[in-house]
């Protein structure tokens, strides 16, 4: 991970963190003056975004360590580790949310108070712009971790729109209709959980060392054998480590080159490769001689 690249991500997740303790703070007071199961449902999501940025951000830290002789390939790995427990965190916020809305639903109690919707609305427009915000710096840098902290954003502006909906129906109602304040925190639930079951897949997939995106397979075979002594590149193997890519190719040269002409073509081949893709932090190349027919 470039240190420009990191400490933008770094950088983002800390404001991401008192940017929800302060809506901790405010959804929590407005939910609790306001009668709103919906709106408590929202702070607690914000409360475990709060964790899960801070644990973003430690993993970012950790992941930033150089290589050393127990890690050679660095510490990425951090990263998608990061993800996983941010990911659990998220469930686990869903299951409390999920017990309360439902003793909520089966205890009588009054309507939301018209307040609450306003500072939905807020809360609404902060969280998605700070979602596209972090969302073009994940992009940027291809951290998983940063991917996270936008996926909670977002999950917490969708929560808002739901518990929106949740209150204006009690609201409009009238009485009888206040449950439908207790099933919006409900379906709040099940939106967290369908956003950590997306978070959690790209970490597993990382941490398994499942190939990224195929065209990036094919960028550096094609980029490869551009390189004139190259005469065919293949069995191209890329992983993901952190923001980083990782590299073992095969290329095919001339059989009468010599050992030291062989060494310099795949020096030219490698800095291609890393000049076409930056985010490619080596290159592993197996020179083989070509088959002669």
């Amino acid at each position: 991970m470039t240190p420009a690249r990191s400490s933008d991500g770094t950088r983002l997740v800390l404001k991401g963190v008192v940017l929800n303790a302060v809506l901790v703070l405010v959804k929590g007071a407005a939910g609790i003056l306001g009668h709103s199961a919906a709106l408590v449902a929202d702070a607690i999501e914000s409360a475990a975004d709060v964790v899960g940025s801070l644990v973003t951000w430690l993993g970012l830290r950790l992941a930033e360590r150089p290589p050393d002789q127990d890690h050679p390939y660095g510490h990425g790995k951090f990263e998608p580790l990061t993800a996983l427990v941010v990911a659990a965190l998220l469930i686990g916020a869903a299951v409390l949310i999920t017990v309360e809305a439902i003793h909520q639903i089966i205890t009588p109690h009054h309507a939301p108070a018209p307040f609450t919707l306003v500072v939905l609305v807020v809360v609404v427009v902060i969280k998605e712009l700070m979602a596209r915000v972090v969302a073009r710096a994940a992009m940027r840098s291809g951290s998983i971790a940063v991917a996270a902290d936008a996926l909670h954003h977002r999950a917490d502006a969708i929560t808002s729109v739901v518990a929106f909906i949740g209150i204006t129906v009690a609201l409009l109602g009238g009485p009888g209709w206040e449950r439908s304040d207790d099933i919006a925190a409900v379906l709040a639930a099940i939106v967290i959980v369908v956003n950590a079951g997306r978070l959690a897949r790209p970490a597993l997939r990382e941490l398994l060392d499942a190939a990224p995106s195929g065209a990036i397979e094919r960028l550096v075979e094609k980029t490869a054998a551009e390189e004139p002594g190259v005469l065919d590149a293949h069995k191209c193997r890329v992983r993901k480590i952190g923001t980083d890519l990782w590299v073992d190719l095969h290329v095919h040269v001339d059989p009468a080159m010599t050992v030291q002409e062989s060494h310099t073509l795949a020096h030219r081949v490698k800095d291609r490769i890393r000049a076409a893709q930056p985010r490619i932090a080596d290159v592993l190349i197996h020179v083989e001689p070509a088959q002669q027919h």
